[in-house]
């Protein structure tokens, strides 16, 4: 049996198709129909995270707005779900859907931003470790070792105790107990790309150590960089969550699901979407982050090929007419 016969997807009229690394990563997504489900489910979310202020000027409910009237019922407790508060009040009769939708942005902005930092760092600490190796190595993985054996709630609420609850300070706080996990793969990594023929080539062609690392070692990494990042986005909200619960993260009256969590804990017996909708919020958040991270990994490895393989050999045979 000929390669046409076996992989006609490959033959174009110049030949046989090449296909670089992403594009048979790509490939091999698109038949992950979880992975495709849970990016929708991701960009649907940051879309709506956007999107908060134009939504809180089409309803007239601004999320520091309190609707003494209509937002709190005879008692003093908050509204149910309506027509008028899609998630109902909180207990200062607040629009509780709105206050979501920006809780949304404050937990994707640390997510997002303390995952890039801590990615930034770890790939530059990594790259030094594993390339230079012998003493450099040596003190970067003992720090590496102190930061990830570090207890962050300690360190949490030093730093809170000196500068104070804030957005920076949550960020900067995140950022530095995640970068030593992506430096702990780069490293590993750099040790074995650094013995390849093509670092020995560009070295025996006189480039400097700088252009090796971050020209010729570091495109190389992306991939479980990419992947790492992925699942350490989700870690990376949840930590702010639990630092808002605490009162250690965002402050009132900016809403975070954290401090909304936080609030909430006293009205789950008579308000049960006050505490619901936040932490639904958070459930679905991390769980989609944690399943593309899953999809992506999964379709970057080419161990896992026979496993996509069998997936698009089975969505040919349903595309197949059915013969009669």
């Amino acid at each position: 049996m000929t390669l046409t016969e076996l992989r006609p997807d490959l033959v174009t009229d110049r030949g046989i198709a090449g296909r670089s690394p992403w594009q048979l990563a790509w490939r091999r997504i698109r038949t992950d129909r979880v992975a495709l489900v849970s990016g929708v489910v991701v960009i649907l979310l940051g879309a709506l995270a956007l999107a908060a202020p134009l939504i809180a000027a089409w309803n007239g409910h601004d999320p520091d707005v309190q609707f003494r009237d209509t937002g709190i019922t005879a008692e003093g407790l908050p509204v149910a779900p309506s027509g008028e508060f899609w998630f109902g009040t909180d207990r200062l009769g607040r629009d509780l859907f709105v206050r979501v939708l920006y809780g949304a942005r404050v937990s994707l902005l640390v997510g997002v931003v303390a995952t890039g930092l801590a990615g930034l760092v770890g790939v530059v600490v990594g790259l030094l470790a594993g390339y230079y190796g012998g003493a450099v190595d040596t003190i970067l993985s003992r720090l590496m070792d102190v930061v990830l054996s570090f207890p962050y709630l300690i360190f949490a609420i030093a730093v809170v105790s000196i500068a104070g609850p804030s957005l920076s300070a949550t960020i900067g706080v995140i950022a530095f107990y995640s970068w030593a996990a992506i430096a702990r793969v780069v490293r590993g990594q750099t040790l074995s790309q650094k013995e390849r023929e093509y670092v020995e080539a560009a070295r025996s062609m006189g480039a400097g150590d700088l252009r090796i690392m971050f020209v010729d070692i570091l495109p190389n990494l992306l991939a479980p960089v990419i992947v790492l990042t992925t699942l350490l986005i989700p870690v990376a909200i949840v930590f702010e969550s639990t630092l808002s619960y605490l009162g250690l993260g965002i402050t009132p009256p900016t809403p975070s699901w954290g401090n909304l969590l936080s609030e909430a804990q006293g009205f789950y017996r008579v308000a049960w979407w006050y505490l619901g909708f936040p932490a639904a919020a958070l459930l679905i958040t991390t769980l989609a982050f944690n399943l593309l991270g899953d999809g992506i990994r999964d379709a970057i490895d080419p161990r896992t090929e026979r496993l996509f393989s069998r997936r698009g050999k089975a969505a040919r045979r349903r595309r197949a007419p059915k013969e009669d």
